[in-house]
C-alpha cells in the first residue's frame, strides 16, 4: 500500500502509510481502541476505501476497483476470521461450508467430493462428525472452528483476522493462533488486529496505529523469529 489515509470529518487515524507484506507473513495491527485497526483491515479486505492512497495487489490497483471487482476480489483471495464468525445460525455445519464452497465455484481448493471435503476440514479443527449440528447451538470456540474449516476449504492468498480470540477461552484462543500460523506457514498473508501483546509477539511484523494521525510505527520481529527459533 503506498500513501494509505484514513479520515473521518477532521479525525486522521493514520496518514501515508506505506506498507509491504509478503506471503507467508504474520503481520500485527496494534494501538487502542478507536486507532483504526479494524478500519485499516477493512480497507485491506475492500470493505472500506481509504480517504487517500492506493492499495496494489502485484500490480494491480485494488482502490480503482469498481464494487463487482471488489467483490470478486475478496472470493478469489481472501478469506476472514472475526469475532462473530459470520456464520448462518439457522444453518447447519455442513450447509455453512457447502454454501461457501459454491459460492467460490471452482476457485475453492478442492477437487472431488464437496461433502468429504467439508468432513476432512471439520476433522482438521476438531469438529468430526458435527456437520449436521445447527450452528446457533454452538459454543462461541465451535463457531470459530466453523470459521476455520472455511478457511482451510479456500486456502485463501490473504487471510484478515480480527480481534480472532476476544471472546474465546485460552485453550480455543490457542488453537485459533496455532491455525494462523499453520496458514503462514502454508504462504498466506495473515494479518491480524488485536491488543494481546502475546498475540503481537509471536507475529513475523507489528503496525502500531496511535490512531491520532502521528507517525505509525512498524516493527519488523523477522530476525527475532530466527534467532529464538
Amino acid at each position: 500500500m503506498d500513501d494509505l489515509t484514513k479520515s473521518f470529518d477532521q479525525h486522521h487515524l493514520w496518514s501515508d502509510l506505506n506498507l509491504r507484506f509478503e506471503p507467508g507473513m504474520r503481520i500485527a495491527l496494534t494501538g487502542a481502541s478507536g486507532s483504526g485497526k479494524s478500519t485499516l483491515l477493512n480497507c485491506l479486505g475492500l470493505l472500506e476505501q481509504p480517504t487517500n492512497g492506493t492499495i496494489y495487489w502485484g500490480d494491480h490497483n485494488l482502490t480503482a476497483l469498481n464494487s463487482g471487482g471488489r467483490r470478486r476480489f475478496r472470493r478469489d483471495h481472501l478469506g476472514y476470521l472475526f469475532q462473530d464468525y459470520a456464520l448462518i445460525e439457522d444453518a447447519t455445519v455442513a450447509e455453512n461450508l457447502l454454501v461457501a464452497l459454491n459460492a467460490w465455484g471452482s476457485r475453492n481448493s478442492i477437487k472431488g467430493n464437496k461433502r468429504l471435503a467439508v468432513a476432512q476440514a471439520l476433522d482438521q479443527v476438531g469438529l468430526s462428525g458435527r456437520e449436521k449440528d445447527r450452528t446457533h447451538i454452538l459454543s462461541g470456540g465451535e463457531q470459530q472452528r466453523v470459521a476455520m474449516a472455511r478457511i482451510l476449504l479456500r486456502l485463501p492468498e490473504i487471510v484478515l483476522a480480527d480481534e480472532p480470540t476476544a471472546a474465546l477461552d485460552g485453550e480455543n484462543g490457542e488453537l485459533v493462533l496455532s491455525f494462523l500460523d499453520d496458514m503462514a506457514h502454508r504462504g498466506s498473508i495473515v494479518v491480524i488486529a488485536t491488543h494481546h501483546l502475546d498475540i503481537r509477539d509471536r507475529c513475523d511484523e507489528v503496525v502500531h496505529l496511535p490512531g491520532n494521525g502521528d507517525e505509525v510505527h512498524v516493527t519488523s520481529r523477522i530476525a527475532a523469529h530466527s534467532i529464538n527459533h
